[in-house]
């Protein structure tokens, strides 16, 4: 390995071959034994076809236009810079290593394809769970009240989660014991296949702030698995919208429901175990409800704002979700693929359809002529209120510029609408000195390059599906930009309440742009972003840092790249008219489904009666729950003390789902997937063939 990390950083293709050659040895001398370790999410290629020119090469090895059927093997380490390529099938193996940088050039023709990637983390999830008579607090002089619990056997554990609008059901139940703990955190939910309420246990606490904290263990033999807990520093909080700001008070009830408030009194959050409900007040206004099902769907409603029904399903051995929005009488779908990271599940944005790959080309290139474009907003009511924040680029040297200002246009158009339809005051403009907009042409420019590099992502899962295989999650999200070492701007496409280090709440709202300057360390749940723009307050000031919950961070990305996309729609309807260049031949092909998308279940019946539903049940829940934390705040000086912790419980292969219910209880969820059924169990699944355990993760 030293002979390759040299031939690495010498960048010699022949010490870098001998250097594979030698660990492809080691590799096959080692046998089967272990599984190997997943690779690391590879760079996206960038588009081929379209244009005049291409992007920048160079650095490290490098070759210019090549001719015919070029092949590559797999490729590991170094920074390989390919120029554009013309004609023939060029086709890319699987890449794999550590810090390996691989940029392409644009290519024209033929067939290129690149192999998939692996990596992820696992997946720990858990709900809630009821405490003894436990005070909590926020750090800040807030605290937090459990009402008593009670029996069980059944010990259940939580490992580090994040929350968020992914939300899921309570546990109540479990054997559970939590010791001394700082600091604030929330829950996440495994995307599709979600949690329902569980029943039994006791849960024993000692002294917390804001939450005890969890750690799952899981040790697998052939036979048996057992799951052993430890405490870590990590915060456990049945609340699941983010860490406690500063001063915030949090009472959890004796059914495992809770209610946080924030300095003031003002309630922020309700968590209604009962209905497997959370209901989140917005610092700047409105209102967030998710309400997860006991068939393992999850509702989503906000005022002003698309609500969704999302029902998770497998294909290929994969998860996936589909989201059913419903919004002004019209519906549409989005999908998403999960994947494990930093102990969170996350859902990433997977198109339902690609471009063709010349149109992906010629949206990344230059175009051969700057041009000028109206958009047709100078009387808009939504850019008379917003035009001290943002303007229009004069010319767009390419398409990348054009979807920049449709990613911002968008995002501000929709946070005027949920503003009017929620009768809330928008944020004072602040404008920038000398009549400048707040969002400059620097942060500007790096949101271009964000869609560029998205661009190049989208036309890699566009050529992987052209060859049947579904996109890798861990190179299309966040996990990929978390670990290439290089500063990622994102930009916000709702309001999101976050806290900075001294635990202040301040919130971004759509098209603040923040930058993650430096990765979290590898158990974090949440990244430190700067503010690079800001509207004003209640908004974070520009420069702050501040704290944003991973699985919201996935989401912001989810929502730029779906924007992109329908900038991409629009581009190609309006090519040619307008100022807008026309594409050439090679980028007029027709787009092409995504198999994962057919794969999904029938439609939704209900969308909109649901979101209206679930609307209607939050103002209930949150009654239902600050009485029930009124009258636990009387009582709870004569909480019964907790029982002991019960054995580890274990599951075994080959075991009926009858022999797992009566070892570990029911289930928080299940997943039915044909002969496959799933179990999940509060960060593990146990997964079923057929009625018989063959895996446990």
């Amino acid at each position: 390995m030293q002979f390759l990390r040299k031939a690495m950083r010498n960048g010699s293709a022949a010490l870098i071959l001998a250097g594979l050659l030698g660990a492809a040895s080691l590799a096959s001398a080692t046998g089967n034994t272990n599984k190997p370790a997943p690779a690391a999410p590879k760079p996206a290629a960038k588009p081929s076809g379209g244009g005049a020119s291409h992007g920048p090469s160079g650095g490290g090895a490098s070759h210019g236009p090549t001719t015919g059927g070029a092949s590559h093997g797999p490729t590991t380490g170094g920074a390989t810079t390919h120029g554009p390529t013309t004609g023939g099938a060029t086709t890319h193996g699987p890449t794999t290593g550590g810090a390996t940088m691989q940029t392409h050039g644009p290519t024209t023709g033929g067939a290129t394809t690149h192999g998939p990637t692996t990596g992820g983390a696992t997946m720990q999830t858990h709900g809630p769970t009821t405490g003894g008579a436990t005070n909590m607090n926020t750090g800040g002089g807030g605290t937090t009240t459990h009402g008593p619990t009670t029996g069980g056997a059944t010990m259940q554990t939580h490992g580090p989660t994040t929350g968020g609008a992914t939300t899921h059901g309570p546990t109540t139940g479990g054997a559970t014991t939590h010791g001394p703990t700082t600091g604030g955190a929330t829950h996440a939910t495994d995307g599709g296949i979600t949690h329902g309420p569980t029943t039994g246990g006791a849960a024993t606490h000692g002294p917390t702030t804001v939450g005890a904290s969890h750690t799952t263990t899981t040790g697998m033999s052939r036979s048996t698995t057992t799951t052993t807990r430890t405490t870590t520093t990590t915060t456990h909080s049945v609340i699941h919208s983010g860490p406690a700001p500063r001063g915030a008070n949090e009472h959890v009830t004796r059914s495992g429901s809770a209610v946080r408030t924030r300095p003031g009194g003002r309630v922020s959050d309700v968590h209604d175990a009962r209905r497997g409900m959370d209901v989140h007040h917005g610092l700047a206004g409105g209102r967030r409800v998710s309400m997860e099902r006991h068939d393992g769907s999850r509702v989503y409603s906000e005022r002003g704002r698309p609500g969704y029904v999302q029902r998770g399903y497998s294909y290929h051995g994969h998860d996936f979700a589909r989201r059913a929005y419903f919004y002004h009488g019209h519906e549409y779908n989005r999908f998403y693929m999960g994947y494990g990271f930093h102990g969170l599940f996350l859902n990433v944005y997977a198109p339902g359809f690609y471009f063709h790959p010349g149109f992906y080309g010629w949206a990344y290139n230059p175009w051969v002529t700057p041009i000028t474009f109206g958009w047709g907003w100078g009387g808009a009511p939504w850019y008379g209120r917003y035009g001290y924040y943002f303007q229009p680029y004069p010319v767009y040297p390419s398409a990348a510029f054009w979807l920049t200002d449709y990613i911002i246009s968008q995002n501000l158009q929709a946070a005027y609408a949920a503003q009017q339809e929620a009768a809330e005051t928008a944020p004072a403009p602040e404008a920038a000195s000398g009549g400048q907009p707040v969002l400059t042409p620097e942060v500007k420019q790096m949101i271009a390059d964000e869609v560029k590099a998205q661009l190049a992502l989208e036309n890699q899962e566009a050529q992987q599906n052209a060859q049947g295989a579904a996109p890798d999650p861990a190179s299309s999200g966040i996990a990929r930009l978390l670990s290439d070492g290089h500063p990622h701007v994102f930009v916000a496409g709702g309001n999101l309440d976050v806290t900075d280090a001294s635990g202040n709440e301040c919130v971004v709202s759509d098209g603040d742009a923040l930058q993650l300057q430096q990765a979290p360390p590898s158990d974090a749940t949440s990244a430190n972003l700067v503010v690079l723009s800001s509207k004003g307050r209640p908004e974070c000031q520009i420069s702050l840092t501040v704290q944003v919950q991973l699985t919201d961070l996935q989401e912001m990305q989810n929502h730029m790249r779906e924007t992109i996309d329908q900038g991409l729609q629009d581009l190609q309807s309006k090519q040619g008219t307008g100022g807008l260049p026309a594409a050439p031949p090679s980028a007029q092909g027709d787009a092409a489904p995504a198999a994962y998308a057919a794969a999904a279940p029938p439609p939704e019946a209900n969308v909109a009666a649901d979101i209206q539903g679930a609307d209607q049940q939050a103002g209930q829940a949150e009654k239902d729950v600050t009485a029930e934390a009124a009258q636990d705040n009387s009582g709870a000086a004569n909480a019964a003390p907790a029982a002991a912790p019960a054995a580890p419980a274990s599951v075994s292969l080959g075991q009926t789902q009858a022999d797992v219910e009566a070892e570990m209880g029911q289930p928080t969820s299940k997943a039915l997937l044909g002969s496959k059924v799933i179990y999940n169990y509060n960060g593990m699944k146990v997964i079923f063939k057929n009625g018989k355990v063959t895996d446990v993760q």
